[in-house]
Protein backbone atom coordinates (compact mmCIF):
# COMPACT_ATOMS: atom_id res chain seq x y z
CA UNK A 1 0.00 0.00 0.00
CA UNK A 2 1.41 3.58 -0.78
CA UNK A 3 1.08 5.97 1.30
CA UNK A 4 -1.73 7.92 -0.82
CA UNK A 5 -3.85 5.12 -0.43
CA UNK A 6 -4.85 6.30 2.59
CA UNK A 7 -6.70 9.02 1.55
CA UNK A 8 -8.06 11.95 3.96
CA UNK A 9 -8.25 9.26 6.86
CA UNK A 10 -6.53 10.39 10.07
CA UNK A 11 -2.45 9.05 10.07
CA UNK A 12 -2.68 6.69 13.20
CA UNK A 13 -0.59 7.97 15.74
CA UNK A 14 2.14 5.21 16.14
CA UNK A 15 2.83 6.72 12.39
CA UNK A 16 2.92 9.75 13.71
CA UNK A 17 5.60 9.08 16.41
CA UNK A 18 7.66 8.17 13.71
CA UNK A 19 7.90 11.45 12.01
CA UNK A 20 11.36 13.13 11.75
CA UNK A 21 11.91 15.88 14.54
CA UNK A 22 14.18 18.89 14.96
CA UNK A 23 16.93 18.25 17.87
CA UNK A 24 16.66 20.42 21.26
CA UNK A 25 19.95 23.05 21.38
CA UNK A 26 22.59 21.75 24.18
CA UNK A 27 22.66 24.11 26.92
CA UNK A 28 26.24 24.68 28.54
CA UNK A 29 27.93 26.26 31.26
CA UNK A 30 30.92 27.95 31.52
CA UNK A 31 33.48 26.61 34.28
CA UNK A 32 35.46 29.50 36.14
CA UNK A 33 39.03 29.31 35.54
CA UNK A 34 40.89 28.92 38.55
CA UNK A 35 42.66 31.82 40.16
CA UNK A 36 45.91 33.01 39.13
CA UNK A 37 48.18 32.03 42.46
CA UNK A 38 48.53 28.76 43.81
CA UNK A 39 49.12 30.07 47.26
CA UNK A 40 47.14 28.38 49.88
CA UNK A 41 44.70 30.54 52.09
CA UNK A 42 45.38 30.71 56.38
CA UNK A 43 42.13 28.30 56.35
CA UNK A 44 43.40 25.67 53.97
CA UNK A 45 46.41 25.04 56.46
CA UNK A 46 46.35 21.92 58.73
CA UNK A 47 45.65 23.51 62.56
CA UNK A 48 48.45 21.73 63.92
CA UNK A 49 50.31 23.71 61.22
CA UNK A 50 48.91 27.66 62.78
CA UNK A 51 48.97 26.49 66.39
CA UNK A 52 52.96 25.86 65.77
CA UNK A 53 53.45 29.05 63.97
CA UNK A 54 51.54 31.07 66.78
CA UNK A 55 54.11 29.28 69.18
CA UNK A 56 57.19 30.20 67.64
CA UNK A 57 55.92 33.93 67.14
CA UNK A 58 55.12 34.07 70.91
CA UNK A 59 58.40 32.36 71.79
CA UNK A 60 60.18 34.63 69.72
CA UNK A 61 58.44 37.64 71.28
CA UNK A 62 59.35 37.03 74.78
CA UNK A 63 62.98 36.19 74.02
CA UNK A 64 63.15 39.66 72.33
CA UNK A 65 61.76 41.75 75.45
CA UNK A 66 63.49 40.04 78.01
CA UNK A 67 66.87 40.78 76.03
CA UNK A 68 65.34 44.04 75.63
CA UNK A 69 64.88 44.24 79.24
CA UNK A 70 68.57 43.06 79.95
CA UNK A 71 70.38 45.63 77.51
CA UNK A 72 68.62 48.61 79.16
CA UNK A 73 68.96 47.59 82.87
CA UNK A 74 72.39 46.69 82.74
CA UNK A 75 74.12 49.80 83.75
CA UNK A 76 70.73 51.02 85.58
CA UNK A 77 71.90 51.74 89.09
CA UNK A 78 68.60 51.94 90.45
CA UNK A 79 68.32 48.03 89.50
CA UNK A 80 71.44 46.84 90.17
CA UNK A 81 70.68 48.78 93.93
CA UNK A 82 68.66 45.90 95.20
CA UNK A 83 70.58 43.52 93.54
CA UNK A 84 73.42 44.23 96.17
CA UNK A 85 71.18 45.10 98.90
CA UNK A 86 69.42 41.11 98.44
CA UNK A 87 73.52 40.04 98.75
CA UNK A 88 74.21 42.00 101.77
CA UNK A 89 71.38 40.99 103.71
CA UNK A 90 72.24 37.27 103.13
CA UNK A 91 75.04 37.01 105.77
CA UNK A 92 72.39 38.65 107.79
CA UNK A 93 69.95 35.95 107.95
CA UNK A 94 72.44 33.38 108.27
CA UNK A 95 73.61 34.83 111.58
CA UNK A 96 70.31 34.85 112.24
CA UNK A 97 69.56 31.49 111.77
CA UNK A 98 72.42 30.61 114.20
CA UNK A 99 71.43 32.44 116.93
CA UNK A 100 68.45 30.99 116.89
CA UNK A 101 70.17 27.60 116.72
CA UNK A 102 72.23 29.08 120.11
CA UNK A 103 68.83 29.00 121.77
CA UNK A 104 67.98 25.89 121.49
CA UNK A 105 70.14 23.65 123.83
CA UNK A 106 69.12 26.33 126.82
CA UNK A 107 65.44 25.69 126.31
CA UNK A 108 66.02 21.87 125.47
CA UNK A 109 68.46 20.22 128.01
CA UNK A 110 67.25 16.65 128.29
CA UNK A 111 66.68 14.81 131.46
CA UNK A 112 68.27 10.72 130.04
CA UNK A 113 72.56 11.58 128.55
CA UNK A 114 72.82 10.26 124.73
CA UNK A 115 70.07 11.39 123.30
CA UNK A 116 70.37 14.41 122.31
CA UNK A 117 71.96 13.99 118.40
CA UNK A 118 75.14 15.23 117.30
CA UNK A 119 73.50 17.99 114.62
CA UNK A 120 72.83 20.05 117.90
CA UNK A 121 74.37 23.48 116.81
CA UNK A 122 73.76 25.42 119.83
CA UNK A 123 76.46 27.90 119.41
CA UNK A 124 78.22 30.08 122.39
CA UNK A 125 81.13 31.41 123.09
CA UNK A 126 83.61 32.80 125.29
CA UNK A 127 84.13 36.17 126.60
CA UNK A 128 87.74 36.69 124.99
CA UNK A 129 90.42 34.39 125.11
CA UNK A 130 93.41 34.71 127.13
CA UNK A 131 97.29 34.41 126.34
CA UNK A 132 97.19 30.47 126.60
CA UNK A 133 94.23 30.38 123.91
CA UNK A 134 95.14 28.47 121.25
CA UNK A 135 93.91 29.98 117.63
CA UNK A 136 91.98 28.39 115.51
CA UNK A 137 92.02 28.95 112.18
CA UNK A 138 88.98 27.62 110.88
CA UNK A 139 86.69 29.99 113.27
CA UNK A 140 84.12 32.52 111.34
CA UNK A 141 84.44 35.95 113.26
CA UNK A 142 80.43 36.47 112.50
CA UNK A 143 79.84 33.21 113.97
CA UNK A 144 81.99 33.79 117.17
CA UNK A 145 80.21 37.22 117.42
CA UNK A 146 76.87 35.58 117.36
CA UNK A 147 77.80 32.41 119.76
CA UNK A 148 79.33 35.13 122.00
CA UNK A 149 75.79 36.98 122.49
CA UNK A 150 74.55 33.66 123.00
CA UNK A 151 76.78 32.72 125.84
CA UNK A 152 76.62 36.00 127.17
CA UNK A 153 72.70 35.75 127.75
CA UNK A 154 72.72 31.80 128.78
CA UNK A 155 72.52 32.06 132.79
CA UNK A 156 73.24 28.17 133.23
CA UNK A 157 76.98 28.95 132.04
CA UNK A 158 79.73 31.73 133.77
CA UNK A 159 82.48 33.55 131.53
CA UNK A 160 85.51 30.91 132.14
CA UNK A 161 88.04 32.05 134.80
CA UNK A 162 90.71 34.60 133.23
CA UNK A 163 93.85 32.59 134.46
CA UNK A 164 94.19 28.70 133.40
CA UNK A 165 93.12 26.55 136.35
CA UNK A 166 94.49 23.12 136.74
CA UNK A 167 92.07 20.07 136.78
CA UNK A 168 92.64 19.02 140.55
CA UNK A 169 92.79 15.58 141.53
CA UNK A 170 89.33 14.22 142.46
CA UNK A 171 88.77 11.43 145.25
CA UNK A 172 88.27 7.68 144.75
CA UNK A 173 90.74 5.38 142.43
CA UNK A 174 90.94 4.89 138.69
CA UNK A 175 88.95 1.74 136.94
CA UNK A 176 90.69 -1.02 135.42
CA UNK A 177 91.72 0.04 131.87
CA UNK A 178 92.53 -2.08 128.59
CA UNK A 179 94.33 -0.36 125.94
CA UNK A 180 92.49 2.56 123.99
CA UNK A 181 89.76 3.13 122.22
CA UNK A 182 90.84 4.63 118.88
CA UNK A 183 88.56 6.65 117.74
CA UNK A 184 89.43 6.78 114.08
CA UNK A 185 86.18 9.20 113.03
CA UNK A 186 86.87 11.86 115.63
CA UNK A 187 91.01 11.39 115.40
CA UNK A 188 91.58 10.96 119.15
CA UNK A 189 91.88 7.82 121.59
CA UNK A 190 91.01 7.56 124.94
CA UNK A 191 91.27 4.94 127.82
CA UNK A 192 89.05 1.71 127.35
CA UNK A 193 87.95 0.87 130.75
CA UNK A 194 87.16 -2.77 131.90
CA UNK A 195 84.74 -4.29 134.28
CA UNK A 196 83.29 -1.46 135.70
CA UNK A 197 82.56 0.75 132.61
CA UNK A 198 81.09 -0.91 129.77
CA UNK A 199 81.06 -0.25 126.08
CA UNK A 200 77.57 1.06 124.74
CA UNK A 201 76.13 1.81 121.11
CA UNK A 202 78.07 5.58 120.57
CA UNK A 203 75.60 7.00 118.61
CA UNK A 204 75.21 9.50 118.67
CA UNK A 205 78.54 9.52 119.31
CA UNK A 206 81.77 8.18 117.61
CA UNK A 207 82.63 6.24 120.52
CA UNK A 208 80.40 5.62 124.30
CA UNK A 209 81.22 3.83 127.41
CA UNK A 210 78.77 3.81 130.56
CA UNK A 211 78.79 3.16 134.11
CA UNK A 212 75.84 0.61 135.58
CA UNK A 213 72.62 1.98 136.27
CA UNK A 214 71.61 3.37 139.85
CA UNK A 215 69.02 1.48 141.25
CA UNK A 216 66.42 4.56 141.32
CA UNK A 217 68.39 6.41 139.06
CA UNK A 218 67.91 8.03 135.87
CA UNK A 219 71.50 9.11 135.11
CA UNK A 220 74.62 7.56 135.15
CA UNK A 221 78.06 8.22 134.08
CA UNK A 222 79.29 8.39 130.35
CA UNK A 223 82.19 8.74 128.33
CA UNK A 224 82.21 9.45 125.27
CA UNK A 225 83.98 11.12 122.00
CA UNK A 226 83.00 12.89 119.05
CA UNK A 227 83.99 15.51 116.51
CA UNK A 228 83.13 19.19 118.27
CA UNK A 229 79.53 19.63 117.79
CA UNK A 230 79.36 23.08 117.38
CA UNK A 231 80.59 25.86 115.72
CA UNK A 232 84.32 26.39 115.91
CA UNK A 233 85.47 29.53 117.09
CA UNK A 234 88.65 31.64 116.94
CA UNK A 235 90.63 29.74 119.67
CA UNK A 236 90.31 26.30 121.10
CA UNK A 237 89.52 28.10 124.74
CA UNK A 238 86.35 29.38 123.18
CA UNK A 239 85.39 26.14 121.35
CA UNK A 240 86.25 24.16 124.71
CA UNK A 241 83.86 26.74 126.30
CA UNK A 242 81.01 26.11 123.77
CA UNK A 243 81.43 22.24 123.88
CA UNK A 244 81.12 22.27 127.74
CA UNK A 245 77.76 24.41 127.09
CA UNK A 246 76.35 21.60 124.84
CA UNK A 247 77.61 18.90 127.14
CA UNK A 248 74.12 20.39 129.41
CA UNK A 249 72.13 18.70 127.03
CA UNK A 250 73.46 15.11 128.69
CA UNK A 251 72.44 16.59 131.76
CA UNK A 252 69.06 16.62 133.91
CA UNK A 253 66.77 19.84 132.67
CA UNK A 254 67.75 22.84 134.38
CA UNK A 255 71.33 21.86 135.07
CA UNK A 256 74.07 24.74 135.53
CA UNK A 257 77.90 24.99 135.77
CA UNK A 258 80.37 26.10 137.67
CA UNK A 259 84.11 25.73 136.63
CA UNK A 260 86.85 23.83 138.53
CA UNK A 261 89.58 23.84 135.85
CA UNK A 262 90.61 25.79 132.04
CA UNK A 263 93.97 24.93 130.83
CA UNK A 264 95.90 23.95 127.84
CA UNK A 265 96.82 20.78 127.07
CA UNK A 266 99.29 18.58 125.41
CA UNK A 267 97.41 15.46 123.31
CA UNK A 268 100.20 13.26 122.10
CA UNK A 269 101.88 15.71 119.58
CA UNK A 270 98.94 17.63 119.29
CA UNK A 271 97.65 20.85 121.04
CA UNK A 272 94.13 21.03 123.27
CA UNK A 273 91.81 22.61 125.89
CA UNK A 274 90.85 21.23 129.31
CA UNK A 275 87.88 22.31 130.76
CA UNK A 276 86.50 20.72 134.25
CA UNK A 277 83.78 21.59 136.39
CA UNK A 278 80.77 20.77 138.14
CA UNK A 279 76.87 20.31 137.14
CA UNK A 280 74.47 21.35 139.80
CA UNK A 281 70.70 19.81 139.29
CA UNK A 282 67.59 18.99 141.32
CA UNK A 283 66.30 15.58 140.78
CA UNK A 284 63.14 14.15 142.38
CA UNK A 285 63.01 17.71 144.50
CA UNK A 286 66.81 16.54 145.65
CA UNK A 287 69.84 19.09 145.03
CA UNK A 288 72.39 16.86 143.23
CA UNK A 289 75.53 17.32 141.55
CA UNK A 290 77.74 15.86 138.95
CA UNK A 291 81.62 16.13 138.44
CA UNK A 292 82.37 16.36 134.66
CA UNK A 293 85.75 17.19 132.23
CA UNK A 294 86.01 17.92 128.60
CA UNK A 295 89.20 17.50 126.45
CA UNK A 296 89.09 19.29 123.48
CA UNK A 297 92.05 17.94 121.21
CA UNK A 298 92.81 19.98 117.39
CA UNK A 299 93.23 17.13 114.69
CA UNK A 300 94.53 17.87 111.38
CA UNK A 301 92.96 18.08 108.67
CA UNK A 302 89.08 17.83 110.55
CA UNK A 303 87.08 19.42 113.20
CA UNK A 304 88.58 19.30 116.67
CA UNK A 305 87.53 16.33 118.86
CA UNK A 306 85.29 16.25 121.92
CA UNK A 307 86.22 13.94 124.70
CA UNK A 308 83.95 14.29 127.45
CA UNK A 309 83.42 12.81 130.77
CA UNK A 310 80.06 12.84 133.44
CA UNK A 311 79.71 11.42 136.16
CA UNK A 312 77.19 12.04 139.08
CA UNK A 313 77.37 12.02 142.78
CA UNK A 314 75.44 8.49 143.10
CA UNK A 315 78.48 6.98 141.30
CA UNK A 316 81.01 9.19 143.11
CA UNK A 317 83.71 6.64 143.63
CA UNK A 318 84.06 6.98 140.21
CA UNK A 319 85.22 10.71 140.05
CA UNK A 320 89.08 9.67 139.98
CA UNK A 321 88.67 7.80 136.48
CA UNK A 322 88.08 12.13 135.09
CA UNK A 323 92.06 12.22 135.81
CA UNK A 324 92.78 9.22 133.65
CA UNK A 325 90.56 9.80 131.00
CA UNK A 326 92.01 13.76 130.87
CA UNK A 327 95.34 12.66 131.35
CA UNK A 328 95.34 9.68 128.41
CA UNK A 329 93.71 11.74 125.73
CA UNK A 330 95.96 11.68 122.81
CA UNK A 331 95.48 12.90 118.97
CA UNK A 332 96.35 10.13 116.47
Amino acid sequence: MSPGDYGTKAVPSYIAAEAETTPLPKITVPVAAPPASSSKGLGDLPMRVVYRTIAVAAGVAVLGAGATAVLLNRDDPATAAPRNSAAAAAPSVISASSASSAAAPAAGAVATPGLSPLSSTGASATPGADVDAVSSPAASPDTADVALAAALKDPRVPALPKNSRRLRTLPGRAAAAHGSIKDRRSGVALPRFTKTWALATPAPFASRQLLPKVKGASYRGMLVSCPVPIPEQKTLRDTAFLAARWTLNHHPSGATITWTASQPIKAGKRQGWLLGYTVHYTLKGKKRVSAAALALVDVPEKKPAVVFVTIPDSQKKRWHDINKVMSSVKAL
